[in-house]
């Protein structure tokens, strides 16, 4: 009770030390509104304390990587065509009452840049009312009949709560909307029985949308319109779980004053409830019965119509915090969850999805330093066993020899596994079958801790860390190691051999258990893990950017997908056509264009007021804003200079600039470098054509590419102000000038023939025989996306298979790589992040091969693989803010 109480406490404090930032904040706010033009730059500088500030706090109630990983899944849920992706959150009248700590938890969640959608019902202050009114609440199978009477007094006690909420919001620097009607469209659900109650029909999510690209939290209540008009009295549960149908957010969060769910005998709170495991022998137990029985059942068929990475949480307002952001948690979790397997062989799982699994997700295959094929033959030499669920979002793999001490080779799982916590369901399977277990991982698992409260011992050396449970004696430890090391069963750089420390026990922690088993509350308890060992640590630290020529499309597809980056905030957009106007489509919060000049951009460097610069310029444009850039940064205090990366082609030839192709020219590089050349949008489809077959390229007929790209791609033009004065972005070629064809271009020369004939040249075992690439553009009457189709005469003779193979092995790990058999269509490409590619033929006299790729130019080849260069450079995961297709 006291590790609980402390939590709670724990909670709430962080909640109050973060709206004390914000209460700086707001007070900030004011003061910099009256500096003038200072004021963007200020605001910004203490939005990014804020969040960085109140981030640490939260390293109170969980370890650092635990808080920084839900941070950056949630985070990433929600895109800015999807922005209510994150959480619905239902609050109960009941803790209507404790308003000052519901706004103290909602407004934390908005400071660390997350926007619930909250809905609340007001059944405790609508029955005071009504009664003190003289009116006796009438219910009829638990809902209440609502007649005119009634629905009077409850349109006036909603809109009355939700004014206090939002009010209450506001007062802590929290910006929320009301929104008491538009999103519910219901019929009636009984006329005759039940008088004005809806059955819901429709829900519109536009004004929700809006109110969170807005910046403000939208806050709802659960009546309803019919089609003409009637509102309609609908239970807010009931309209909690229409809103989750229909938004599909990773949590649906139910608020109330007990903050869980309680086993009906022991009265011991329920940890976790696993649906596809549970449900049916829960539903049996003669304690699960009334409102339990019924809240089960609700659960259940909202969750079987969400996808399995979301899942319902049962919790008390002050422990919000906690239940989000820590792998313990602090109520009852609610997921579907799948029934385990274990299995014997490869072909029980399924021989081709076994071997993608290893493929997707096993570190040393992703790397380099193993193969799928040699994973599986070692799995041949010794008995084992494999554990899983039926979708294989987590996979274990046992070695268990007669008579010898089992091994956990392999814990694989994908993101809904981590989500979802199915892996500690796989964990505790195996701790059933095997009283002793020793496992390893590197020292840089992004997830340490996870290990130390599964293990009773552990051994750390030169980055590696082995652990194990079962074994408690260090004369059996090193008798078990010395084993493992004569029969080669484990990586020797494991193994505690040679001069060493004796082992060192580790602090067992708590983990999540089923429902049936509720477990203490222990503060360094853990839900979940994540699997993949990241090979370079990542930042959390929040960065400030600056747009140089944001009126263009690449500009405006940019700030788009900055406005889902979990750290870097877009400060500055330079406009001389826009100056003096609004930036639309970002939505992180309100800047407005300016016209910087090259002075304004050396005082910035000079000053440290951005981190990194994005140069969105035509192509020749950009060498004075580099240069300003350039002489700041030597006068800089700091001594150190911003981080450029530049869209144009001025600088993909220059020595001193890395070409940024993450997938082709070294990701290593790119971190450590601070002038980056974003690649051109038809040269990357080119060189990600081209560069598999390399070693195949006939010098004496290079290979030829011909792109055909949407027209977006031939740039723009400033167009006729708007009824507003506002210049227009108009398109530099129009679909209508293309009359339904397509207009090819640049037939020779073109400076792609140039940009990925040299990179390419530089994967060559002998790079002084140079690739020579022709390459052949057209201009089609779609928006956006460029198919490229290749044709390379060979080396020699190989066939279409063999040149497919090539492809998935030099891409077969990467996430906005995709590859498959028929020849990519625009469907595959337009909107999307990554790079498609298909189609793979060869000539029946074997001497050329033929395959067509794609992308977006604006995404992939263009803004997208900008976002990779700056989270590469910024030290941040390399897909952090990218929507994975």
């Amino acid at each position: 009770m006291l590790a609980a109480s402390r939590v709670s406490s724990l909670s709430s404090q962080v909640a109050k030390q973060a709206v004390w930032v914000a209460g700086q904040r707001k007070a900030a706010l004011s003061v910099v509104k009256r500096r003038g033009n200072v004021s963007v730059r200020s605001v910004q500088s203490v939005a990014q304390t804020d969040r960085d500030t109140i981030t640490r706090l939260l390293y109170s109630i969980g370890t650092k990587r635990e808080v920084e990983r839900h941070l950056r899944i949630f985070s990433s849920s929600s895109h800015p065509s999807q922005p209510a992706k994150f959480a619905v959150i239902k609050v109960g009248g009941a803790v209507l009452d404790q308003i000052d700590e519901l706004a103290l938890s909602l407004s934390f969640l908005y400071r660390v840049g997350l926007y619930p959608v909250v809905l609340h019902g007001a059944g405790p202050q609508l029955n005071g009312i009504i009664e003190s009114e003289g009116v006796i609440p009438d219910y009829i199978d638990g809902i209440r009949v609502t007649d005119a009477k009634t629905l009077q007094i409850a349109r006036r006690v909603f809109l009355e709560q939700n004014l206090k909420l939002v009010g209450a919001l506001e007062k802590l620097g929290t910006r929320a909307r009301p929104i008491t009607s538009g999103v519910f469209t219901a019929d009636y659900l009984d006329k005759e029985k039940y008088r004005l109650v809806g059955n819901i029909t429709r829900v519109d999510k536009r004004p929700i949308e809006a109110s969170i690209r807005a910046g403000a939290l939208p806050i709802l209540t659960s009546l309803a319109e019919t089609p003409d008009g009637q509102i309609l009295n609908v239970n807010a549960d009931i309209a909690a779980g229409e809103l989750a149908k229909e938004l599909e957010p990773m949590k649906i969060v139910f608020l109330n004053e007990k903050g869980g769910m309680f086993h009906g005998v022991t009265g011991e709170k329920l940890d976790v409830i696993n649906l596809d495991e549970e449900y049916e022998d829960l539903m049996k137990e003669p304690w699960v019965k009334y409102g339990t029985k019924l809240k089960l059942r609700e659960f259940k068929e909202l969750l079987d119509h969400l996808p399995r990475s979301s899942s319902v949480a049962v919790i008390s307002a002050d422990n919000l915090q906690r239940e989000l952001f820590t792998d313990s948690g602090a109520g009852t979790l609610i997921r579907r969850g799948y029934r385990l397997f274990k299995h014997n062989s490869i072909e029980s799982v399924g021989a081709d999805r076994f071997r993608q699994v290893i493929h997707d997700r096993d570190p040393e295959v992703q790397s380099g330093v193993s193969s799928v094929t040699s994973v599986l033959s070692d799995l041949q030499k010794t008995p084992y066993t494999i554990y899983g669920d039926e979708p294989l979002d987590a996979v274990a793999i046992v070695t268990h020899p007669e008579g010898e001490v089992p091994i956990m080779t392999k814990l694989l799982a994908s993101r809904s596994g981590v989500l979802n916590n199915v892996v500690d369901n796989v964990f505790n399977a195996i701790k059933k079958d095997h009283r002793k277990l020793f496992w390893t991982a590197k020292v840089d698992d992004d997830n340490r801790s996870w290990h130390f409260e599964r293990a009773d011992g552990s051994f750390t050396r030169a980055g590696k860390s082995l652990f194990w449970y079962g074994v408690q004696d260090v004369a059996e430890v090193q008798k078990i190691v010395k084993d493992f090391e004569a029969k080669g069963r484990l990586e020797r750089a494991y193994l505690p051999v040679g001069p060493s420390a004796p082992p060192q026990r580790a602090f067992p922690g708590a983990t999540r258990s089923y429902s049936t088993l509720a477990r203490r509350q222990v503060p360094s308890g853990s839900r979940g893990y994540a699997t993949a060992a990241t090979s370079q640590p990542t930042s959390t630290e929040p960065k400030r950017l600056a747009l140089i020529g944001a009126r263009g499309y690449t500009g405006q597809a940019l700030a788009t997908l900055l406005s889902g980056h979990p750290y870097i905030d877009l400060t500055h957009v330079s406009s001389r056509q826009l100056a003096g106007y609004p930036l639309q489509g970002y939505t992180k919060s309100s800047i407005t264009h300016s016209n910087l000049s090259v002075e304004d951009v050396e005082r910035m460097e000079k000053d440290g007021e951005v981190d990194a610069w994005v140069m969105a310029l035509p192509n020749g444009v950009c060498k004075p804003f580099v240069d300003a850039i350039d002489r700041g940064a030597k006068v800089r205090s700091s001594g150190e200079s911003s981080v450029i990366v530049d869209l144009s082609a001025d600088y993909r030839f220059e020595s001193g600039w890395k070409y940024g192709l993450p997938e082709l020219y070294g990701r290593d590089d790119i971190r450590k470098s601070k002038r980056i050349s974003n690649p051109g949008c038809y040269a990357t489809s080119t060189q990600l054509l081209i560069a598999p077959l390399v070693k195949y390229v006939n010098h004496a007929c290079g290979p030829t590419v011909f792109g055909i790209s949407g027209y977006s791609g031939a740039g723009t033009v400033t167009g006729t102000s708007d009824a507003d004065g506002k210049p227009t972005t108009v398109p530099k070629v129009t679909p209508e000038s293309l009359a339904g064809g397509f207009r090819p271009y640049s037939l020779t020369d073109h400076i792609h023939e140039r940009e990925a004939g040299r990179h390419l040249t530089s994967l060559l075992a002998d790079p002084t025989n140079p690739i020579k690439v022709a390459f052949i553009p057209s201009v089609a009457p779609w928006f956006s996306g460029i198919i490229s189709t290749l044709s390379i005469p060979l080396s020699e003779k190989v066939t279409a298979r063999d040149i497919a193979a090539l492809y998935e092995e030099k891409y077969g790990g990467e996430k906005l790589i995709h590859i498959k058999a028929a020849v990519p269509g625009l469907s595959d490409i337009e909107n999307k992040h990554g790079w498609t590619v298909g189609g793979f033929q060869v000539h029946s006299e074997g001497d050329r091969a033929v395959v067509v790729g794609g992308l977006d130019n604006l995404l992939k080849g263009a803004a997208t693989q900008c976002l990779q260069n700056l989270n590469l450079t910024l030290g941040y995961d390399e897909y952090d803010g990218i929507p994975i297709d």
